[in-house]
């Protein structure tokens, strides 16, 4: 299998306004106004308070900032930070899904002429091609490994010069889940989204594997 070499992201890397866009509209639905403004306080991005950024492809933000909103995520829920910040994963992807398909490589795919296993596939690609159009550092692989598929980030930008003992990529967790409900019209229950590598661990690439509950 070929590796790709791990993507060092420039201090002053940029990230851009429709994805900044897309998470705090996650955010707001599972922690509310009040929460998604605690946040955004919390992380240094209180220009934002009131202020969403355009739905546009052009750079608001850095890579650090957004890794910073992550982490203030974490910080405001606590014990219950992993479950809530799957939840922001799933729900700025619906998001994204209404508001952002084109931006998400997702317009225009004839999702129901295929069998669900390419469906499954046609998605994840879809959010390849949409991270690695849009943030000019990014490299990401998708495969099928023996019937599991293997989404691999080599410039993850959530755990961005965030060390940690374990993988803090909860809200890919939650963004892949829901891409596959939404590739299956299944409950994104019936699919297990684990991460196995993460950058914050000292691993050259974030690393998730996909496959259906219980197979």
């Amino acid at each position: 299998m070929t590796q790709y070499e791990p993507v060092p992201i420039p201090d002053d890397a940029p990230y851009i306004n429709a994805l900044l866009l897309q998470t705090m509209q996650g955010i707001e639905e599972v922690l509310g106004n009040n929460g998604l403004n605690a946040v955004l306080q919390n992380s240094g991005l209180e220009r934002y308070v009131n202020n969403p950024p355009p739905n546009n492809l052009e750079s608001g933000i850095e890579a650090r900032e957004f890794a910073r909103l992550n982490a203030a995520i974490e910080e405001f829920t606590g014990r219950a930070g992993k479950g809530m910040l799957q939840r922001i994963g799933r729900s700025s992807f619906r998001w994204g899904i209404r508001e952002q398909s084109g931006t998400m490589g997702l317009a225009g795919i004839a999702l129901k002429a295929l069998p669900q296993r390419l469906r499954m596939r046609a998605v994840l690609l879809g959010i390849r091609k949409a991270l690695m159009d849009t943030v000019p550092f990014g490299l990401i692989d998708v495969r099928d490994e023996d019937g599991v598929f293997v989404f691999t980030d080599y410039a993850c930008v959530i755990c961005h010069l965030r060390p940690a003992d374990k993988p803090l990529c909860h809200m890919y967790v939650g963004t892949l889940s829901e891409a596959m409900a939404y590739a299956t019209g299944k409950d994104f229950r019936e699919f297990e989204v684990t991460e196995t590598h993460c950058r914050a661990l000292g691993h050259g690439f974030c690393r998730f594997e996909i496959r259906e509950a219980g197979s």
